[in-house]
């Protein structure tokens, strides 16, 4: 391709261009050669559509969820500021775990704002239903459990669609972040509920500081699933028919031991349901380490091959190739740059992820993905 001369209007600015070749209607110049992305309609030529962080169920669900949140902040301040104290908390592990292979910050936004919004409206509006009909226990032990994780695993469904999930860690931080969202809108219910009732500080302490990795660890079971059958190139309802149930399961056992203990006045039940859920998390929290530590590795093998089959000079190459090396180079960097650095390096981890997936390559994924590395590198 690099024979073919450049035209003088498109002098070396990278970019989308007319195919010189006329295979599709639009080739990428990278600054010093025609690469092999191609494209049928420039940006500029797409429908409009909603900003990556918004999608049509977000718009549909806020039309209800954010009149309610403001209403709560002018009735009840003070539970809108408790329920904010867990976003403290869980937020910079959540950042950290997805250090490696780094999520786009709109994607991250749209997966709280799913829990927030999509999953908290219906699940309220469910768990209420079911909780006139047959009681608070069934809504606490069967309802909640059930459509709450249905309707976070749908918004890393969502995310699987946008092909956002791109391999185990990618399922679990999807989960984590629609979790976390679900968690803080429904925090602002309890507490609002709580203070009215003179129990804001023990409700508090429990939720916001005791147990703020609840939701996001109930849901990982379904993350970890789909995450596992997009690694695997397995198909994922297969995977989220043992995953949604480990979810609902870990969710009900613990609404049902605070259910007992409620009804039994007794802290034993409190004690052995939260015992459990510290062992529980601590194995989750090693596994996960576990599965981060192994993609950085798996990163730092597949840099070279990387930089040989997309034409990265080594010294660029260079800058990644090391996990450490490459933290204390974007340090250094001034955070006008950072921006830059951190696209690259997501899309060679996403290129890193899609070749270490077993059986042959997709070239459709790979030929998408090549050509975000090409814009990263490019600046776009």
């Amino acid at each position: 391709m690099s024979g073919y001369p450049l035209q003088s209007a498109i002098a070396a600015q990278p970019g989308w261009y007319p195919d010189p070749w006329r295979v599709a209607a639009w080739r990428w110049w990278d600054g010093r050669t025609w690469t092999a992305h191609v494209a049928q309609a420039t940006p500029a030529q797409r429908k409009p559509r909603l900003p990556a962080w918004l999608s049509v169920p977000v718009v549909l669900g806020s039309i209800i969820t954010v009149p309610y949140v403001a209403f709560l902040a002018i009735t009840q301040p003070l539970a809108i500021l408790a329920g904010l104290v867990p976003l403290v908390i869980v937020l910079p592990t959540l950042a950290w775990l997805d250090r490696v292979e780094p999520e786009p910050r709109a994607s991250r936004l749209h997966a709280v704002l799913w829990g927030g919004t999509v999953a908290g409206l219906v699940a309220a509006i469910v768990n209420t239903i079911v909780a006139g009909a047959r009681g608070e226990t069934v809504a606490a032990v069967v309802s909640a459990p059930l459509i709450e994780e249905g309707m976070k695993a749908l918004g890393i469904v969502w995310a699987l669609r946008r092909r956002e999930v791109d391999g185990v860690m990618d399922g679990i931080v999807y989960a984590g972040w629609v979790a976390l969202g679900f968690a803080v809108v429904e925090d602002f219910t309890y507490f609002a509920n709580a203070a009215t009732g003179g129990m804001l500080l023990p409700v508090f302490i429990l939720r916001a500081l005791i147990t703020p990795f609840a939701h996001p660890l109930f849901t990982s079971w379904t993350g970890l699933a789909i995450g596992l059958a997009v690694a695997r190139r397995k198909p994922v309802a297969a995977y989220v028919a043992w995953g949604y149930p480990l979810a609902v399961a870990s969710h009900a056992a613990w609404n049902g031991s605070l259910t007992a203990a409620e009804g039994s006045d007794s802290a034993a039940n409190v004690l052995i349901a939260f015992g459990c859920f510290v062992l529980l998390f601590f194995a989750a929290a090693l596994t996960v380490v576990t599965i981060r530590r192994n993609q950085r590795r798996q990163f730092e093998h597949a840099v070279p091959m990387l930089a040989a089959r997309y034409g990265i000079p080594h010294h660029e190459a260079q800058l990644y190739a090391q996990w450490r090396a490459m933290l204390r180079s974007r340090r250094r960097l001034p955070r006008s740059h950072r921006h830059h650095f951190d696209a690259v390096h997501a899309s060679l981890a996403r290129l890193a992820l899609l070749h270490a997936r077993p059986g042959p390559i997709d070239h459709a994924d790979e030929q998408r993905l090549a050509e975000q590395l090409s814009r990263a590198r490019a600046g776009g």
